[in-house]
């Protein structure tokens, strides 16, 4: 298996990266960590998403910063003057992870300006004259934005996953020290409980986890019953994002020489990205075998891991 580095949408996990700085492990650990890799849902029967039933990236930054042993200070809420205030109080001390956001919201993106529902995290450097310096990992380092424009995509009405507005991550403390390998390793369970379908996280009515949900979106898919919402999700998002974080998966499971679950990752990364071109370009009938493809993998993923746990044995 090669490898793939690249860019891509990894805005929360390059956005951790940056904020610890030279003591980060690589964004292939801190995806996996966040347990992104190990699911698929079909959120409300309709929004199709490679990452876990339940899951959602709040959760996920939660899980990987608690794994590599450090704490942070999260603030959300407030007016937008507290909370700018607050942002600009914590980049005195560091840099800030912020986000969610709405991405739709950042003007210095081409075409922005309407919300259109897409969350985003960013790390802001400074708050200065009014003005918000940031590094937002979509190709835009040293970005700025008017304190007001920055506060109103920080509010993020239109995140689902989050009723908190102004989220932010600062003071990462190291509370003690862990190797990259054995946060993987201690977050193994975490991800057989993904991959076997937690039923302790809310979710919208109709969402569909794992196999169920693959086949679901390959009937509607078989049906003719595919909206443009859903295609363009697709292909401008969910399956280069899930092809990523999938490879990356493969890649930290074979460090710890785990072959069977790492092959099974990188059989679904290669599955999943290459339906990339059958989305865009319409090709429904490819499109729909290589989700029936992949389907079943989730089950043999999730057996292979649990055999890993169970035995409990780092080869």
């Amino acid at each position: 298996m090669l490898t793939y580095t690249g860019s891509g949408p990894y805005c929360y996990s390059n956005s951790l990266a940056m904020v610890l700085g030279p003591a980060a492990p690589s964004t292939a650990v801190i995806e996996t960590l966040t347990g992104s890799p190990f699911g698929f849902e079909l959120i409300g029967g309709t929004m199709p998403l490679f990452d876990p039933y339940g899951w959602h990236p709040e959760l996920g930054l939660q899980a990987a910063v608690s794994a590599l042993g450090l704490s942070c200070a999260r603030g959300a809420g407030g007016t937008e003057d507290e909370a700018l205030a607050r942002l600009r109080a914590a980049c005195a001390e560091g840099p800030v992870l912020a986000g969610p956001l709405e991405m739709g919201l950042l003007l210095y993106q081409h075409g922005s300006g309407t919300a259109i529902g897409a969350d985003h995290y960013l790390v802001v450097l400074a708050v200065e004259n009014d003005t918000v310096l940031l590094h937002d990992p979509h190709a835009h380092p040293y970005a700025t934005l008017p304190a007001p424009a920055f506060a109103a995509a920080w509010r993020a009405e239109t995140v689902a996953y989050t009723e908190d507005t102004y989220v932010m991550r600062s003071a990462f403390t190291r509370e003690r020290a862990v190797d990259p390998a054995d946060a993987l390793w201690q977050s193994l369970p975490g991800a057989v409980r993904w991959l076997a379908g937690r039923d302790d996280l809310p979710v919208p009515p109709g969402t569909l986890g794992g196999a169920a949900a693959v086949e679901a979106l390959a009937d509607q898919v078989a049906k003719g019953a595919l909206s443009s919402e859903t295609r363009a999700l697709l292909g401008d998002f969910a399956v280069q994002v899930g092809a990523h974080r999938l490879n990356d998966a493969a890649a930290c499971l074979a460090s710890l020489g785990l072959s069977t679950p790492a092959a099974l990752l990188a059989e679904q990364s290669r599955v999943l990205g290459s339906l990339q071109y059958p989305v865009v370009s319409g090709d429904d009938q490819a499109l729909e075998a290589g989700l029936r493809q992949l389907a079943p993998t989730y089950e043999r993923l999730r057996t292979a891991l649990e055999e890993a746990v169970t035995q409990g044995v780092r080869r």
